[in-house]
């Protein structure tokens, strides 16, 4: 026995907490505080993670935007060279100098040219690819004179652009100062794939080819210039300058651009420190793999030398199609994440602030709800353990749960004033019947029973008078219960789903209820059904009918025109004309072919006709097919002077 009592204790004990959270208050507080410390965090953190991959995806489609119009610049110097080199080929000057076969005055041209083009070498090859004249004049013929596509195409008719990576002897033929600019000393760089090199002297040139007529007009040679991308500052602040214009990014942010060869940065304004570019440091070993090795584009946040740029790198393909080389644009991801942590910060304080100060009063407000229940509660368990005195003591509040209480009150006052008279009546029948004892022997048996059915007369009547108190009482305030819950329900909407089953239950009890005080009510006062007769105005009585059945119309969308008409009063009992008019209107909401369900007993109607006919009037029913349903109701008039009115 006592392993049953240790076992039973610890199930009193898990009993009594399922009660206590199956209570009315630990419901309210759940309906109180669920909006706003579950559903309402939740819809914050979802929209937060929406809006950080949003601004995620704006950033990486701005530095997208920025790498295509790098690119843009870098195809449209391609096609100026193009340009500028196939007019000079067919200018009228070119042509003279030509026509003139002086080697020596070709150089000068080309040389002059050259330098009004903003090219770096420019040279004119004979047909079979030997080198006429050529500036800067230090250029001598290679071990493979047309060893380049573009040579080879214009040598052939074709003028073609094209990028390709000149070796450190092939630009030493070209010029010695070109040479000595594609020499860059390798900078260590944490991240980058390990080298034993340490220089980078390959040169990438945007080199250009187009066909021109030699000396005689019938030989065909090739005219050949282009520009070295190795620390071509002016060209990587052009791209610069174009992708990030002032005020372009935010105050702290800084734009970016650089050329490389391979994963070496040949041509950037990366700054190291002191304002030292960072011409020799190397790509990453992730975006190197995934560019040069893979030929994907890279967008996406990258560590670029010393800090961390949100990033965009494509690869460059020379004429061969080879990859040789990245261009990249980027800006300073630091800034862009102080504006989102702050604007994350924002968002929580706000809502730190709105639950802080929403809190207090949604527990205020149920708990203004709660108490009297709970008073009620408990003072009906010490009322039924016999304690006639016990009190709710919540005064006559103006919502009405507080009312309620008030009410239960005066009845227990009267129940404990009509417990006391009927006490006095049983001791005093008690003294008379022992006074007469002596005398009425023979009839003690039919006293008794005469007593006993005397005081359960007086204890039923009491009783019923109290039923019925209590039943009036307990009505309306059900009432206003199961159309509020109605109204919490449409509002709520979708979001009512975690608490449908409370409403449920609540419907079951309200209804439970319902039906108890009804017959409640017709056990202690039949003739009440039987209403008496008063002048009432229709009007008055059809907008408090709409006030009552207003939750239904509302839930079905339904509209109600109202076309009052009426000047006299009509002689009938209010309650009795006002329950006609709501079973008319529940009737006609539920045939609504989108707000009924065309379901009923039709037990209202039988109800409304008996009401009517009671007091002395006729209701009639006209219903052509497909056109709806019209009741007429006519009264008669209160004053008599006109005997019906409709």
């Amino acid at each position: 026995m006592p392993d049953a009592t240790a076992q039973a204790a610890p199930r009193g004990r898990l009993s009594r907490l399922f009660s206590r959270l199956r209570s009315v208050r630990a419901r309210l507080l759940a309906i109180a505080l669920l909006p706003t410390l579950i559903i309402m965090p939740a819809v914050l953190a979802l929209v937060v993670t929406w809006w950080t991959r949003q601004f995620d995806h704006l950033l990486i489609s701005k530095v997208a935007g920025d790498l295509t119009i790098a690119r843009q610049y870098l195809d449209r110097l391609m096609e100026r060279s193009d340009e500028t080199l196939h007019a000079l080929g067919e200018s009228v000057a070119f042509a003279r100098v030509a026509e003139a076969g002086d080697g020596a005055a070709m150089a000068d041209f080309l040389d002059a040219r050259r330098r009004a083009m903003g090219l770096d070498f420019l040279y004119l090859l004979d047909p079979q690819g030997r080198r006429v004249a050529a500036s800067p004049p230090s250029v001598k013929d290679g071990p493979a004179a047309t060893a380049w596509l573009v040579e080879r195409r214009a040598l052939e008719g074709q003028a073609s652009t094209q990028i390709d990576i000149f070796g450190p002897d092939q630009l030493a033929h070209l010029s010695p100062e070109l040479a000595a600019r594609a020499h860059i000393a390798l900078v260590p760089t944490p991240g980058a794939v390990p080298t034993a090199r340490d220089a980078e002297d390959r040169g990438m040139v945007v080199q250009s080819g187009t066909p021109v007529q030699l000396a005689d007009g019938t030989r065909r040679g090739a005219l050949v210039g282009g520009i070295l991308l190795n620390q071509n500052l002016d060209f990587i602040d052009t791209i610069n300058d174009l992708v990030y214009r002032p005020g372009s990014l935010p105050e702290g942010s800084a734009g970016t651009a650089t050329l490389f060869v391979g994963d070496v940065r040949v041509s950037t304004n990366v700054r190291l420190f002191e304002g030292r570019r960072a011409l020799g440091t190397r790509v990453s070993k992730e975006v190197r793999e995934a560019v040069l090795g893979e030929g994907r584009v890279w967008l996406d946040r990258a560590f670029v030398v010393n800090d961390w740029y949100i990033s965009a790198y494509e690869p460059v393909v020379d004429s061969k199609g080879q990859r040789i080389g990245m261009l990249y644009v980027g800006f300073l991801e630091a800034p862009f994440l102080a504006l989102k942590r702050a604007s994350l910060a924002a968002v929580g304080i706000g809502f730190l602030l709105v639950a802080l100060i929403a809190s207090p009063v949604l527990l205020r407000w149920a708990a203004g709800i709660f108490r009297p229940l709970e008073a009620m509660n408990a003072t009906i368990a010490q009322v039924e353990a016999g304690t006639l005195s016990a009190r709710t003591g919540v005064a006559a509040t103006s919502d009405e749960i507080g009312r309620v209480a008030h009410h239960l009150d005066g009845m227990l006052d009267l129940l404990q004033q009509r417990d006391a008279e009927l006490r006095r009546w049983a001791q005093e029948l008690d003294g008379r019947v022992a006074a007469r004892t002596a005398e009425l022997k023979a009839a003690n048996a039919e006293l008794a029973a005469t007593q006993r059915q005397l005081v359960m007369s007086e204890k039923l009547a009491a009783i019923g008078e109290i039923t019925a108190g209590v039943a009036h009482e307990i009505n309306n305030p059900v009432a206003v219960i199961q159309g509020n819950l109605d109204v919490a329900r449409d509002v709520l909407g979708p979001a009512a789903a975690p608490v449908r089953t409370e409403f449920n239950l609540i419907d079951q009890q309200v209804h439970r209820i319902t039906i108890i005080v009804s017959k409640l009510l017709q056990f202690a006062r039949p003739a009440e059904f039987a209403g008496h007769l008063e002048p009432v105005a229709p009007a008055e009585v059809i907008g408090d009918a709409l006030l009552l059945v207003q939750y239904l119309l509302s839930r079905g969308e339904i509209e109600v025109a109202r076309d009052e008409a009426a000047t006299r009063l009509v002689l009938m009992n209010r309650v009795e004309l006002q329950q006609v008019l709501i079973n008319l209107m529940v009737n006609a909401a539920h045939a609504m072919p989108q707000g009924g369900d065309k379901a009923g007993t039709g037990l209202g109607l039988s109800i409304s006709f008996t009401l009517v006919d009671r007091a002395g009037g006729t209701m009639s029913l006209a219903s052509p097919p497909g056109q709806g349903a019209t009741f007429a109701i006519w009264l008669p008039q209160a004053d008599a002077t006109t005997p019906w009115v409709g």
